[in-house]
C-alpha cells in the first residue's frame, strides 16, 4: 500500500524479444534513470517466430497489440520494446496507447544523423536489417537529411550470445567493425549487442553509439517532459 504523500515512480514497461535484451536496458536504466520502476515481459518466441516467417504478419501485429494492451492494464506510464525487428508492430501500439511508446532504435537514429552522413551498423539478427533500415530512411526524410546506412551482419555472434557465450559475440562485432571505419559513426543495433561497445571502440575511431542508454534518455524526456 502506497502511503499518504508518497510518490509512486513511474513505471515503464519493457517488451522483450529475446532475452539478452533485458540486462543492457537494465543497466542504462540504472545509470540514467533509476528512480523508475521497469517491468520486464519477455515472449521469445516473437524473435523466433518473425525468423521463420520473414515478415511481419496480421498474427504478429495482434501479439504486439496484446502486449501493449497488457502493458497499460498494468499502468505503464510508458512502454519501450527492445527488439529492432518490429517496427510496424510497435508502430501500431503507439497510434493507439496514451503513454510513450517507444521503439528500440530511434533514439540511437538521431543521435547517428547528427554525428555525419554515412552511419555503419553492426547488426546480429537477419530480421532486424530490412525494418531498421527502412526506419533509418524514413528519419533521414524527415529530417530533411541525406544520410545513407551500411549494415554488416554478424550472425554468428546472435549465436554465440544464445549460447550463452558473450566474450565471442564481443570479438565477432570487433572483428567485423573494420568493414565500417570510413563511416561518420557506428551504431551497435540490438539492445543486446550494446556490451560490445568497448570491444568495437578500441579498434574504430569514429563513435561508437548504442541504443539502450539513447532510448531510456528519450523515455524519461518523454513520461517527464522534459
Amino acid at each position: 500500500m502506497i502511503k499518504p504523500g508518497k510518490t509512486m515512480a513511474h513505471r515503464i514497461v519493457l517488451i522483450h524479444a529475446i532475452p539478452m535484451a533485458v540486462q543492457p536496458v537494465a543497466d542504462a536504466f540504472a545509470k540514467t534513470w533509476p528512480e523508475a520502476e521497469t517491468v520486464n515481459l519477455l515472449d521469445d518466441s516473437l524473435s523466433r517466430d518473425r525468423a521463420v516467417t520473414g515478415h511481419l504478419d496480421r498474427s504478429m501485429m495482434d501479439r504486439f497489440r496484446v502486449l501493449g494492451d497488457y502493458a497499460l492494464s498494468i499502468r505503464a506510464d510508458g512502454i519501450l520494446f527492445t527488439c529492432s525487428a518490429f517496427g510496424p508492430a510497435i508502430e501500431v501500439v503507439a497510434r493507439d496507447a496514451p503513454v510513450p511508446v517507444l521503439k528500440p532504435n530511434e533514439a540511437m537514429f538521431d543521435a547517428a544523423l547528427e554525428a555525419g552522413r554515412r552511419i555503419g551498423m553492426l547488426v546480429t539478427f537477419q530480421g532486424s536489417v530490412a525494418s531498421m533500415r527502412a526506419e533509418f530512411e524514413e528519419l533521414a526524410d524527415a529530417r530533411n537529411v541525406d544520410a545513407t546506412l551500411e549494415p554488416c551482419l554478424v550472425g554468428e555472434a546472435m549465436a554465440a550470445l544464445r549460447r550463452g557465450d558473450a566474450m565471442t559475440h564481443n570479438r565477432l562485432l570487433a572483428e567485423a567493425a573494420p568493414a565500417l571505419k570510413d563511416c561518420d559513426a557506428v551504431m551497435l543495433a540490438q539492445f543486446s549487442t550494446a556490451q560490445a561497445k568497448d570491444a568495437v571502440s578500441e579498434v574504430l575511431g569514429i563513435p561508437v553509439l548504442t541504443a539502450p542508454d539513447a532510448a531510456v534518455e528519450r523515455m524519461k524526456a518523454a513520461v517527464l517532459h522534459l
